[in-house]
Parts: C-alpha cells; structure tokens; sequence
C-alpha cells in the first residue's frame, strides 16, 4: 500500500467517481477512507468517524462481520470462479437459491435469479416482464409506469424508469415507453394537501388516469420502492402500495418492487414489501445480501411467472439473459454468511428500535433549527430536509449542505447529502450510544450554519 503522502496527492486524480462532477472532485477531492471496524470507517489520517451511510444503504451487519469475511476465504481457496451460464453451476449458488427462496417466500417469491447487483437486478426484472406478456399472448404489453422521485440505478432501462431528472437528463433519449406518476410525497406534492393518505389515494387516482391514458393492454408493469431511498427517503402512506397492487391486479399489470435497499431488514421489516403487506410479482435485490462485501445482487421470482415460464414448451421462455458474474460462488458464499447473521441478530428488530430513537432525535433537531423543513424515515432509512425558508419549502444551498457535511465529519460522523437532503442509512447493528452521537453531530452542524 502506498503511503498517506501518495494518497492524499493522487486523490480522484486519475478516476472519475460515481455520481460527481469530475472537475468538482479535482478541485475539493473526497474523503479517503483508509479502514474500518465495526460501524466506523477511519479516514487517511485516522481520524474515526461513526458511519450512519452504512457503506451505501448496505453495511448493514457493520465492518467486522468476521463470518462473510471468512466464508470468502474458504469459498476462495475452494472454487475461487466459475460460471452459472447453462451447462454448470455451483455448490455455493444452489444453496443460496434455496435460502433466498426461503427468505421471500412470505413474499410470494419460488425462484431466484443472481446478478452483480441493484442495476443489473432492476435491468432484469425489466426483462422479464416483457417476456411474460410475450410468452401469455399479450406480446403489445411492453411500457414501464414509474414513480417520479424513484430510483432504480443507472442501467440504460433501471435509468428509464428513474424519476430524478440528474440520473436522466444528460442521458436522453432513453427506453421509449417509460411513463411517471407524482411520488406519494406528502411535504412536496402537486395536490396542496399534507394529508398522507389523500396524497396516497391521489396519486394512486394518477396511475388509474395514465393506465387508461396508455392503454392497460400495453403496460407490462409497474416498479416502484416500498420507501423510496436515493429521492429523498419518502415514506409513502401505509395505504399506498396495496392500493397500486389492487390496481396492477385488475389491469393484467405486473407489480415490480425494488428492495434493492429495504429487502433485507432496513425498514424494520424484512423487506418493504412485508412492510405494506403486499406480494408483488418481481423483486429487485442486492445491496445488503452480502452485506456490501462482495459485488451481488438477485432478482426474487413469483409463481405466477414461474408457472408461465417453466411450464412452455415452444422454447421462447429461454432466458436470453445474464452476466459473467451471475451467482459467483465467492458472491454466493458471501450471501449465504450475511443471511444467517443477519437472521441470527435480527437486525430487523434493532432497525425498529434504533430507527425510533433516530427518528425522535431528528425531530427534536426540527423543533431546534429553522433549517430543518422536514425530517422522515422507517426504520434505519431517515433524512433531514433542510431550506432556506420553511413557510416556502424553498431548498438550502449546496454551500449550506456542504457546510453540515463537512461540520459533522468534523464531529466525527459520515453523513450523506443529496440535493438539500441529509440522508442517514446506518448499518443495523447500531447502538442507542449511536444513535445519540448521530443526533449530537447533526446539532453541532445544523447550528454552525
């Protein structure tokens, strides 16, 4: 490894980051996160810092998780690649299909199919839908409908189906036939109503008018987060997603739900669709599978796809479909140590108790600071957003949120900003001590702004 010195003078000097301005990153380059150990990363110049963005949404059993760590090792000096293209597979991708079924059988799920992660997870569902309608007789079935404010990665499709105009703009044209609706949203929504479950039946209403407007015999599905993450963490009305899956139901409509983020305990339920008490017909997953140590994701099928599928014989249910890395075995392994530790703690549980503690501390910080417009979450999944003005909503500034990033790096504690947002998405083994150093370095900087 080379030294600090090195480090410090090469920083984002001969790579483009992901989701920055490559001018911005040469000029203010980011934080070099050198170790870690248990929920806190430790910076290149040792300085330790409690991470409540969770790696990204997905160190959810922290940095110590000796039991990934050593499955990967043995997995390695073992079977270190093969693939599961037809013709093979592995030990390691045949026990994890099994336990991943087991897991999202309360969702109505019987089959798995492996990716390399969240992207490719939401690439696939996408896929599939279409092949549905076509394998059913139903080949004219082939547009997506989507949540503004979702977010679904930066495939070309899961970008189609984006609805943040930063992850669509520089990028367009794209997958013709993707069509949005206004996010359940209830502090910013084109309805003038703060009333949770009117926005939920108004946007709902939304979806039965662009049904209609398309034409339900030509809308293969409809693909939405049970708590919509990278858009600002919107907790949708508890009324929502059961009203879109009574709807999908009567159009012929498959339901989507990406748990890329919420699939595997973040919400306090073990996936955001159990959360709603909905079974939707695909599930996108990835993120926490393997607790962010190893590049993975899976795409969780629903009976009535499998019948479809496996019962054809004319050979068009082929999967035309996969990528070099689908099920590899150390990934595999990986995810089969991450779900039994993540079943043995039950960080569900600690994500329900923690993510009450979190959210009563931020509310406290709303009632301190006039910068705070609104504070929300479910679970470990939460955010603060700030303005300038509270009667008008109107954003803080980028410099504003640079300021509360930096202060509360400072005070030792990662955060993440996005637009005017704070989002806080820690892993799921915090301590209420956690909770209160987050709480105490989020005063600190909403007060030196």
């Amino acid at each position: 490894m080379r030294d600090s010195n090195f480090l410090v003078e090469n920083n984002a000097r001969h790579v483009w980051h992901p989701m920055a301005h490559p001018g911005e990153m040469r000029a203010q380059p980011p934080k070099i996160v050198h170790e870690a150990e248990g929920v806190e990363v430790i910076d290149v110049h040792g300085h330790r810092l409690l991470d409540a963005v969770g790696g990204l949404w997905n160190v959810n059993l922290g940095y110590s998780c000796e039991p990934v760590k050593k499955a990967m090792r043995d997995q390695l000096d073992r079977l270190p690649y093969y693939s599961a293209f037809r013709g093979s597979t592995t030990s390691p991708l045949i026990e994890l299909s099994f336990e991943l079924v087991e897991w999202f059988k309360p969702d109505g799920m019987a089959r798995a199919f492996l990716t390399s992660g969240g992207s490719d997870s939401v690439e696939t569902c996408l896929r599939l839908a279409r092949q549905y309608h076509k394998l059913t007789g139903q080949p004219e079935r082939t547009k997506y409908i989507a949540l503004k404010k979702g977010y679904h990665g930066t495939h070309f499709g899961a970008a189609s189906v984006n609805g943040n105009q930063n992850f669509r703009r520089q990028y367009e044209p794209l997958l013709p036939g993707c069509f949005h609706i206004p996010a359940p949203w209830t502090y910013r929504n084109p309805f003038g109503t703060d009333d949770a479950a009117l926005v939920a039946e108004r946007c709902a209403a939304m979806l039965e008018d662009e049904i209609a407007f398309q034409g339900a015999d030509t809308i293969a599905a409809f693909i939405m987060e049970p708590v919509l993450g990278a858009g600002g963490v919107i907790v949708p009305h508890e009324s929502f997603m059961g009203r879109v899956r009574e709807i999908c139901s009567r159009h012929g409509i498959l339901l989507i739900a990406d748990e890329v983020i919420t699939g595997f305990g973040r919400t306090g339920a073990w996936t955001g669709s159990r959360l709603w008490d909905v079974k939707p017909d695909l599930m996108s997953t990835a993120k926490a599978v393997t607790n962010g140590y190893f590049p993975l994701g899976a795409v969780m099928i629903g009976e009535k796809l499998v019948d479809a599928f496996e019962a054809d014989k004319t050979g068009k249910a082929s999967i035309g479909h996969g990528y070099t890395y689908s099920g590899h075995p150390v990934g595999a392994a990986a995810a089969l140590a991450a779900l039994a530790e993540t079943r043995r703690l039950d960080v569900a549980s600690n994500a329900t108790a923690r993510g009450a503690e979190l959210m009563a501390g931020l509310e406290k910080l709303k009632a301190r600071h006039s910068l705070v417009g609104d504070a929300r979450g479910k679970g470990l999944m939460a955010a603060l957003e700030l303005v300038s003005d509270r009667a008008q909503k109107t954003p803080a500034s980028k410099d504003v949120l640079q300021r509360v990033f930096e202060t509360s790096y400072q005070r030792g504690v990662m955060v993440r900003t996005s637009g005017n947002i704070v989002i806080l998405s820690p892993p799921l083994i915090i301590t209420s001590s956690d909770v209160a150093r987050i709480i105490g370095a989020l005063d600190a900087a909403l007060g030196s702004v």
